[in-house]
């Protein structure tokens, strides 16, 4: 490889300020050719489009969940190879592909041997994941998430109000793959990036549609997932999928990847079989 850029966010949540003094110490320690920029929290989208944008081999991305997403969402299977380095709260996409890592050791190992590996992903309304999408008025969770995280926590009890009030009153309606329609109370979607049930080659996602029906359909189902059988949960029913459509009452709230989003009343949703190409150690 030629040249590697880096993008450090030193405010997300595991950086720290020192991060950029040491991916640089790292190029220098591999003899790599590249550069790492630091930019602030609002020039950090487009700085992370100039760098993609220049084309370099690699792009090393040293951030949060929104971040990592973006970077691998703008590169695409033609763009530079990317690296979604763990630096962020929860690191879905990073620990999806590295395995629970410390930045400096992942960046260590692809930089001393890496090589490129096609990732699969999935589409809801245009917009890609890599890991898991949660469509419908769980999602809403993750609105009082950000705000508690931010620190304002008046907004985020407000939030955790209002998703406690859409609870059971906005089922979605859905389509897969031809299949007859369906409604729930929240749509799924895993990558086989991730997907227990899923071989990592399979050209398909799993779907899973949450339908409990009560305050104790919710209990119980928390209780499965605690123990890791929530597929088995009567509420729940799982298949996969390539195509579908999803539409409810009102805009769709949406978790993309660890990130909050939201959609149109009606949205479609396909596998992609080559999302983007990672920067990973040799097998």
């Amino acid at each position: 490889m030629r040249r590697i850029d880096i993008v450090v966010n030193t405010a997300s949540g595991s950086v720290g300020p020192d991060a950029p003094a040491i991916a640089e110490r790292l190029l220098a320690e591999y003899g790599v050719a590249g550069r790492v920029h630091a930019p602030t929290t609002g020039e950090l989208e487009l700085r992370l489009r100039e760098v993609i944008d220049a084309a370099p081999d690699a792009v090393l991305v040293l951030a949060g969940d929104g971040t990592a997403r973006a970077a691998a969402e703008l590169a695409g299977p033609q763009g530079p190879m990317i690296a979604p380095l763990p630096g962020g709260t929860m690191n879905m996409l990073p620990h999806a592909i590295y395995g629970e890592r410390p930045w400096q050791e992942v960046m260590s190992d692809c930089l001393q041997a890496g090589e490129a590996r096609m990732i699969s992903g999935g589409e809801v309304g245009g917009r890609l994941f890599f890991v898991a999408a949660i469509l419908g008025s769980p999602a809403l969770w993750a609105t009082a998430r950000e705000a508690a995280r931010d620190g304002r926590f008046d907004l985020a009890i407000a939030r955790a109000q209002r998703a406690f009030r859409r609870a059971f009153s906005g089922r979605l309606r859905f389509v897969l793959d031809g299949r007859p329609k369906q409604r729930a109370e929240a749509l799924t979607l895993m990558c086989p990036l991730v997907s227990t049930a899923l071989d990592a080659e399979e050209r398909a996602l799993e779907a899973a549609a949450l339908d409990p029906s009560s305050a104790l359909d919710v209990f119980r189902l928390g209780f499965n997932a605690a123990r890791g059988q929530w597929r088995d949960d009567p509420s729940v029913s799982v298949g996969r999928c390539r195509t579908g459509s999803v539409w409810a009452g009102g805009r769709i709230p949406a978790i993309l990847d660890g990130e909050p989003a939201r959609f149109d009343p009606n949205v479609s949703i396909r596998f992609r079989p080559k999302a983007f190409r990672a920067l990973v150690p040799p097998a």
